[in-house]
């Protein structure tokens, strides 16, 4: 039987192999030129021996398919993508000798001193040495060099309270040691402080707003108010100091937390203040998360620039929860609480599930930071009685160190270096 006859088609001349290898470099060139500057950043890093795997032939090489079938997102500031079903947030702290702390407090000359537990006669240093292995895969190790190299000619900014300044000021230490000092600075304009890395034409800032919205706490410096009034749908008094901004990573969470419903002005501060409602204080936390997501909706293009939100830094205040003293907290805490189902205040719960619902139907995506849980099993990393006070403390206090010990913010370095971590990876390997 005699073969059908060549189509058409066929009877075209057929590509010789070196014609096929120049097509296949030309589209690898196409492809390094349009994400020259990930590639670049890529090969320009040390990465750990797991994460140089990642990067291996046949993964590069399923990447461009990926790409040339327009099957992965470009995600502004990726270099490599986290493995599939990872929740790098479910996980054990490791005690680290030799990996931890990544910088000491007295080199770090921008720690407040209300976070240097350390020089404020911290007896243990254990609490700096404990880092968060995720069960199912790695946590990319921080590389200071990957950081500043994606943030050169960029604003990267912290918007939220004194624990999302915490965050600020570790990412500002695991940075500052490979810029030389003459390239550096930090200045603070009322709600504002910037941290400049100059030959990056970089910039990393923290901006005061501790609820988000406009509220009679806005004073950066005086802001000890009990009686706490918000106005929900009010952000552009702060907001326009956001514009522009290439990644923000917002917070807001503790000072909702009155245990009173929320006062809600439905006028201006500057009016008469007659018209106030009260609300509950989750349905007021919904309004302001949606106010602040409308804002990333008008103002954050999603091919360019990246929104995170911080969630809930839990407190320990009561140590009974973990197996304690019933009249304990914080204070003399020194190892992480082990039971892996603890799970602190009730109250957050429900914040957390308002924090789910506001950005599942966001039009942009907020990549929310879960720090929650992992950071619940931490009782021991709170700045307890090691810390600037800025009051003299009664014979009674003394007496009782426990009733004022700080068991809300944390020492640095400490745990909220590993908050920047996961930043880093969610950031970097989304």
């Amino acid at each position: 039987m005699k073969s059908p006859p060549p189509s058409s088609s066929s009877s075209s001349p057929r590509r010789s192999p070196f014609s096929s290898y120049l097509i296949t470099l030309s589209f690898i060139l196409f492809v390094a030129f349009l994400y020259g500057e990930d590639f670049a950043c890529v090969l320009r890093h040390p990465f750990h021996s797991s994460e140089i795997q990642e990067y291996s032939a046949s993964k590069v090489k399923d990447d461009l398919a990926a790409v040339n079938e327009k099957k992965l997102a470009v995600v502004p500031f990726a270099v490599g993508r986290g493995k599939k079903g990872c929740d790098l947030f479910e996980g054990e702290w490791i005690y680290d000798e030799e990996g931890r702390p990544q910088y000491e407090e007295e080199e770090c000359p921008y720690i407040q001193p209300q976070l240097t537990c350390q020089a404020h006669g911290r007896p243990d240093s254990a609490y700096q040495h404990w880092r968060w292995q995720p069960r199912r895969c790695y946590l990319p190790s921080f590389n200071a060099t990957l950081m500043l190299e994606n943030l050169r000619g960029k604003r990267m900014m912290y918007v939220g309270d004194s624990l999302n300044r915490g965050q600020f000021v570790s990412m500002v230490c695991l940075l500052h040691r490979i810029i030389p000092g003459s390239a550096k600075s930090m200045e603070t304009f009322d709600s504002l402080t910037i941290f400049r890395a100059k030959d990056y034409n970089a910039t990393i800032e923290f901006y005061w707003a501790p609820f988000l919205v406009e509220s009679n706490s806005d004073n950066a410096v005086v802001h000890r108010i009990s009686d706490r009034i918000v106005r929900v749908r009010s952000i552009n008094k702060h907001a326009q100091h956001w514009k522009g901004a290439d990644i923000i990573v917002f917070n807001t969470y503790l000072w909702w937390m009155t245990g009173q419903k929320m006062k809600i002005l439905r006028g201006s501060f500057n009016g008469d203040m007659k018209n106030i409602v009260e609300m509950e204080t989750e349905e007021a936390y919904r309004l302001a998360l949606r106010r602040m997501v409308k804002w990333v909706e008008k103002n954050m293009d999603p091919n360019q620039t990246r929104a995170f939100f911080t969630s809930l830094s839990p407190s320990h205040e009561m140590s009974l929860g973990w197996g304690g003293e019933p009249d304990g907290n914080c204070y003399n805490e020194t190892t992480p609480i082990k039971d892996p189902n603890y799970w602190g205040r009730s109250s957050s719960k429900g914040i957390m599930r308002v924090i789910r619902e506001v950005f599942d139907k966001s039009n942009v995506p907020v990549t929310v930071i879960n720090i929650t849980q992992l950071s619940e099993y931490r009782n021991d990393a709170h700045t307890s009685i090691y810390k600037k006070q800025w009051s003299p403390l009664t014979p009674e206090q003394l007496a009782n160190p426990k009733s004022y010990a700080d068991c809300v913010h944390w020492c640095l370095p400490g745990l909220q270096d590993t908050w920047n971590e996961l930043l880093y990876a969610k950031l970097f390997f989304p």
